[in-house]
């Protein structure tokens, strides 16, 4: 199970997460998303921590706690959802919009 954080501040990396995350226990990973787009960091992340005990230690500490100016969120990530192959919105005909 991974961990999410959120309303993190865009100059956050994995090396600073992994500092403050190792306080409360083993660290297995951590995922820092990007924009595609323009290369930035999101404002969120996930931690993937050794135990429940550890992802609860932390998440009893760092929930609503500031660092780096912020108040971070943190909580158990939800699975992600599928959002099917193509990933946008589809016409319900099945064929391209019209516009008249």
């Amino acid at each position: 199970m991974s961990l999410y954080i959120g309303n993190l501040s865009l100059e956050v990396t994995p090396d600073d997460l992994n500092q403050v995350f190792v306080e409360y226990g083993t660290v297995q990973r951590v995922q820092v998303p990007t924009d595609r787009g323009t290369g930035r960091t999101r404002g969120f992340a996930f931690v993937e921590m050794g135990t429940e005990a550890e992802e609860a230690a932390a998440i009893e500490a760092l929930d609503g706690a500031e660092w780096m100016g912020r108040h971070l969120k943190v909580n158990k990530a939800k699975p992600r959802e599928d959002r099917g192959a193509s990933g946008g919105s589809r016409n319900y005909r099945g064929g391209a919009s019209r516009r008249y």
